[in-house]
């Protein structure tokens, strides 16, 4: 199975990944990681700046990563906000029963009245230079993520009270396995 953790930037994707390996004992990937990678060796003319543009162009590669691991019989969580909403049109249905997937959000509310506890756990789990998020960035791109979640179809999760991760990835599995009743 491939869990996928798509959505804003600086809402918990790579911790919510760590704790549910963790849980599941299965690997996860950080996008964020291939992303690096590949401007690393000069395969993209892409910065860190051009997260949209990096999107569309990394995901066929992903996609064929995911197809290989379905193919395998195994299992892999792979997050980052370079997960397209529309992810399902590269996938045939015999992958999308071995595919879940969910969006991660934070309501405006919450990113408000917590930014700085927000900006302050960007490196919780990897150590990220020099990186100070803009607030007004961060409720657009939670906007604009909730509104393609919505668009297309995915569940996603919005965090609007408070960041319990434990509580958060209970809410994961619980939605990975309804979308697996889904599919039978």
């Amino acid at each position: 199975m491939v869990y996928l953790i798509g959505g804003s930037s600086h809402v918990g994707k790579t911790l919510l990944a760590q704790k549910l390996m963790e849980r599941l004992i299965i690997p996860y990937l950080s996008l964020d990681h291939l992303k690096m990678g590949f401007i690393r060796t000069g395969m993209t003319e892409l910065t860190v700046n051009d997260d949209y543009k990096m999107r569309y162009w990394m995901w066929p590669f992903v996609a064929e990563l995911i197809k290989t691991v379905c193919e395998n019989d195994q299992s892999l969580i792979i997050e980052g906000c370079y997960i397209p909403s529309e992810w399902r049109e590269s996938f045939s249905p015999e992958y999308l029963n071995k595919i879940r997937c969910v969006f991660i959000v934070m309501s405006e509310d919450y990113l408000r009245k917590h930014f700085d506890s927000v900006a302050g756990k960007a490196s919780v789990i990897e150590k990220r230079i020099d990186d100070r998020p803009d607030l007004e960035r961060l409720i657009n791109c939670s906007v604009e993520f909730k509104s393609e979640a919505v668009e297309f179809g995915i569940p996603y999760i919005e965090i609007s009270e408070s960041f319990d991760s434990e509580k958060l990835v209970d809410e994961l599995i619980t939605i990975f396995e309804a979308e697996g009743r889904d599919t039978k």
